[in-house]
């Protein structure tokens, strides 16, 4: 597996590897070819557009109770998120046949959808 990655890869693993394994870190920089030693080295910086979170995990409550989690893009509206939540086999036992009275939702917090107590009219 190491053999298909590109070196720049491995030796920023190494340097990330050093402050726990310093060691460790220390032989496996040399076995990758570097004669000086990696505590001379710029230590990684993290890029903040890889560190963004497009997807995250949305709770649905039903009547006020949790009833289970939904992974949605953080971009998406109220509707999507609504028909995401429809069509999870989890959460579409508490939504058949019944009249939706209020949905509410917070973007990027929590879905809430808050029922009739009597049946939908077909």
């Amino acid at each position: 597996q190491w053999d298909t990655q590109p070196k720049s890869v491995i030796d920023s693993f190494v340097l990330l590897l050093s402050p726990f394994a310093p060691h460790l870190a220390e032989e496996l920089w040399f076995r990758l070819g570097h004669a000086q030693s990696l505590a001379h080295e710029q230590f990684p910086e993290a890029k903040n557009e890889y560190l963004k979170e497009s997807e995250i995990v949305l709770p649905v409550q039903i009547n006020g109770k949790t009833r289970g989690t939904i992974l949605v893009d953080k971009e998406c509206s109220e509707d999507d998120v609504f028909q995401i939540a429809a069509s999870d086999d989890r959460l579409s036992k508490y939504l058949d046949g019944k009249a939706i009275r209020k949905r509410i939702y917070v973007p990027g917090r929590i879905l809430n959808v808050i029922l009739d107590q009597q049946k939908a009219r077909t």
